[in-house]
């Protein structure tokens, strides 16, 4: 089961539980409903227009940032260069329901995964930064008392004034 949809000028096969990436939409919503349902697949093979109300809802996932995309103006024996750059801003959305004709698809509940906590990381650095100081002294120790070796041998004689 997939649909074909408009959002942001361009056009997207969705199926639910599918994560999109579309142009920045605007506001503060949880939830998003894409009235602009170009095709839905209800079979497979079966691919048509939707002749009653259809729609997809997903929920938004994040607002993120695209790549970075360098412009370069260039005109040759003219010293002209400029150099811009732009990163497209997006909203991910999970598709969470399409439906049509009285059907309804959703999309399987997504399990909540527990994220790990600060604080362990936190420890499992406090245990890693003695031994990178321990190593860092060492290191440091050995570089002075080599410095002092060199030193106390005079290169090139005696100095000028």
């Amino acid at each position: 089961m997939y649909a074909v949809i408009r959002a942001g000028g361009k056009q997207y096969r969705v199926a639910p539980g599918d994560v999109i990436r579309v142009e920045k939409l605007g506001g503060d919503q949880q939830q998003v409903e894409f009235g602009d349902v170009l095709a839905v697949s209800a079979n497979q093979g079966e691919l048509g227009k939707p002749q009653g109300a259809a729609r997809v809802v997903g929920q938004v996932v994040s607002q993120v940032l695209g790549d970075k995309v360098l412009v370069f103006h260039y005109k040759r024996k003219k010293q002209y260069k400029k150099l811009n750059g732009h990163r497209q801003q997006y909203t991910a959305v999970r598709i969470t329901e399409i439906a049509f004709d009285g059907q309804s698809f959703k999309a399987p509940e997504q399990p909540v995964v527990a994220k790990r906590p600060k604080a362990a990381e936190a420890a499992s650095e406090e245990t890693a930064a003695p031994k990178k100081a321990f190593a860092k002294k060492q290191a440091s120790a050995a570089s002075k008392a080599h410095r002092a070796k060199a030193g106390s041998k005079s290169k090139g004689g005696a100095k000028k004034k």
